[in-house]
């Protein structure tokens, strides 16, 4: 069986970030992760309800910086409904919280000793052992069993935040994207595409397809359409791979500044979760109990090839999307 890792970067937004007030938190939860719309909840709870329906097991990487502006209850509010639904809830982080909260933000605690960078990649090592460990202690405090796998905000890794996760027991990083080359500075390249032991953690790399001209595309829901999606991981059961992953946000089903649900992307993401309910040699899988396993070493996977009539379907729809609902 193939392992399908559906991840769900769960996280408020820094950008529409605009006090340290209740109403300001509440408003943030509301664009960002509950989604609320006049057509109602978009968000997790939306997600949720989906993955109950199909039988569909997903991993929540929950950010708990927020927590430096807003306590922890705003990370309560976010781990307790994924966890009462059985899904995983796993560690994100977002150190551009850093700088929002300020220096008194980290008073007592190991993060007064750190400095502010948009990507953990930006922070030396000792410094990243302290933001990783604050980050999980916080995550545990807000009901989260203790988490075993990791993504960088941004994908911002480099090879001494896997040694920090090491250092302080996480054994799963999944910030390579093979497909976005610049976006991590870890030490792997677009060819590594299959789980591996890297810098002491089991690096799992974002799935991908071929793309026109070269190069490869993420498997990020708003960026392949579904049938690039449901083929990718036919395509990954075939070939023998052990796990394909998946990426999406708790808002990207909706236009946050607009409030206004994106009929395109949801309609997409539902489709998804109803093919692999249905897809024969393919599993939904987490990191809690069925955690991604290193590819054999002579095993290198090629992605799903490239073809003209499925890229322009989905730049016929992307452009449909972004017109009729912006961008995010």
């Amino acid at each position: 069986m193939t392992r399908v890792y559906i991840t769900i970067d769960t996280e408020y937004s820094s950008g529409l970030m605009t006090g340290p007030g209740a109403a300001d938190r509440a408003e943030n939860y509301a664009r960002s992760i509950a989604c609320l719309t006049p057509e109602g909840p978009a968000g997790i709870t939306h997600k949720l309800k989906l993955f109950e329906q199909y039988g569909v097991r997903a991993v929540f990487f929950v950010d708990p910086m927020p927590a430096l502006q807003w306590g922890i209850a705003a990370i309560e509010d976010v781990v307790g409904p994924i966890l009462e639904a059985g899904q995983d809830v796993q560690l994100h982080c977002h150190t551009e919280w850093l700088e929002i909260a300020g220096a008194g933000a980290g008073a007592g605690s190991p993060l007064a000793r750190v400095g502010t960078g948009r990507n953990i990649a930006d922070f030396a090592f000792e410094e990243q052992c302290a933001i990783l460990s604050w980050a999980r202690d916080t995550l545990v405090a807000a009901g989260a069993p203790p988490p075993v796998a990791f993504r960088a905000g941004n994908y911002g890794a480099d090879d001494d935040t896997l040694r920090a996760l090491a250092t302080i027991g996480l054994g799963y990083d999944t910030s390579h994207c093979p497909a976005l080359p610049g976006a991590s500075r870890l030490s792997l390249g677009s060819e590594h595409r299959d789980p591996l032991l890297h810098e002491g953690v089991i690096e799992v790399p974002v799935g991908s397809i071929a793309a026109l001209g070269g190069g490869q595309r993420h498997a990020q829901i708003t960026a392949l359409s579904l049938a690039e999606m449901t083929g990718a991981i036919r395509h990954a059961c075939r070939c023998g791979r052990g796990s394909f992953t998946l990426v999406t946000h708790s808002f990207e089903l909706i236009n946050r500044r607009r409030l206004a649900v994106n009929k395109i992307v949801r309609r997409r993401f539902g489709g998804l979760c109803r093919a692999l309910a249905a897809m024969p040699g393919v599993t939904t899988a987490n990191y809690a109990e069925n955690p991604p396993e290193i590819a054999p070493p002579s095993r290198r996977s090629e992605p799903l090839p490239a073809d003209p009539l499925r890229t322009g379907m989905r730049v016929a729809e992307q452009f449909v999307s972004n017109t009729l609902y912006g961008a995010l």
